[in-house]
């Protein structure tokens, strides 16, 4: 539902501004028809989302009126012929996309990815409109990786914290007293049914991902464009921890259930091998498709409904889109447990299917 939201608001941008540059482009000779101010709303708001779900070298935490980023620069860390850092306002226009001079050589910063160039900042692009230049290995500290590394700072703060006053006394004491109950929730809903007796062995990364996600997930909800989870590259990495735990703790009744599968007729064996193979990477593609798609859409509902009220700038709008923008925050914040919930859940799921130990022998018999 949230992907059919997306797509329907996303789509009535995207469409009130080609419509906006097709009416400019077919005057023909005569000069250049300037946008109305509702079409330069509807491109601000356009920009402005795509900006939000891109990652950026710095983070802003707010726009003033005019226009202006307040927040803080970080770290520019890339390779090329030698590692070469500066923080971000350090280069006057880098931030801009003017292009800086690193130890003789330029660079420019185009829709957040760096590209090597000439002192002029030249770009050569393909018939798709994406720079071909030569691309230095990033390494950068941007707002994601920021957020990444205060995640995980909080998380060994807190857990560390808990486990410390879990040896004083069995009565939870502090954040324990809200985070206790989200634990007896994964180890009792989510790993042992789906695990097993063998569970305790995974309740390590269970837990890890789950507190993770939420984490990341919430403070997605946050007005300073965190949009870490939304972030193909990160759930990327997340489904494949999922895939090599998985791969790795599998037993041999679960290869043979792949490999050569008990009951089965032999020509059908064959016939099933491929696509038994090609299950084992759909699990953590499905896991890394789901998270993503589902947290993206989400920020881009409410940054399109938000963007609704200056585009129509009514007071049917003005009454309508905040009570709209409300509701599905509010949607948003069960969505930021819910999924958590679900990787978590799913994770436990293809873990247990692969440390299950099978019976067929052993029913065979009798």
């Amino acid at each position: 539902m949230f992907k059919k939201f997306a797509v329907l608001f996303y789509s009535i941008f995207v469409l009130n501004l080609v419509s906006a540059q097709h009416g400019e482009a077919t005057t023909g000779a005569a000069p250049a028809k300037e946008l109305s101010e509702k079409d330069k709303v509807t491109k601000e708001n356009k920009e402005f989302i795509d900006h939000h779900l891109l990652d950026a070298h710095d983070f802003t935490l707010m726009v003033d009126k005019d226009g202006h980023h307040i927040g803080f620069p970080l770290p520019v860390i890339f390779y090329d012929n030698g590692f070469h850092s500066f923080m971000s306002n350090s280069k006057e226009g880098f931030m801009h996309g003017e292009p800086v001079e690193v130890d003789g050589s330029f660079y420019v910063l185009h829709h957040e990815k760096i590209y090597k160039t000439d002192a002029k900042g030249t770009l050569t692009l393909d018939k798709d409109g994406h720079p071909t230049n030569e691309k230095p290995l990033d390494l950068s500290i941007t707002k994601s990786v920021l957020i990444i590394f205060l995640v995980a700072v909080v998380m060994l703060l807190v857990f560390t914290g808990m486990a410390r006053s879990y040896k004083k006394s069995p009565v939870p004491s502090g954040a324990a007293k809200f985070l206790e109950p989200l634990v007896i929730f994964v180890r009792d809903e989510v790993a042992i049914p789906n695990i097993g007796h063998k569970y305790k062995r995974f309740m390590g990364y269970l837990l890890t991902v789950f507190f993770f996600i939420l984490f990341l997930n919430v403070l997605g909800l946050m007005p300073f464009g965190i949009n870490v989870t939304g972030n193909i590259t990160m759930t990327f990495f997340l489904a494949i921890l999922t895939y090599l735990i998985t791969t790795f703790s599998a037993n041999k009744d679960y290869w043979k259930h792949i490999f050569w599968m008990p009951g089965v007729p032999v020509p059908m064996k064959f016939i099933m091998l491929p696509i038994e193979l090609l299950g084992t990477i759909t699990k953590p593609f499905a896991l890394m498709i789901r998270l993503f798609a589902n947290m993206t859409a989400g920020h881009i509902v409410v940054m399109t409904l938000i963007g609704s009220i200056y585009i129509f700038n009514n007071w049917i709008a003005g009454v309508a889109f905040p009570f709209l923008t409300l509701v599905i925050y509010l949607l948003e914040v069960l969505v930021a447990f819910l999924q958590a919930y679900i990787f978590t859940m799913l994770s436990a799921l293809f873990i247990g299917m692969a440390v299950e130990e099978h019976e067929h022998e052993h029913h065979a018999a009798h």
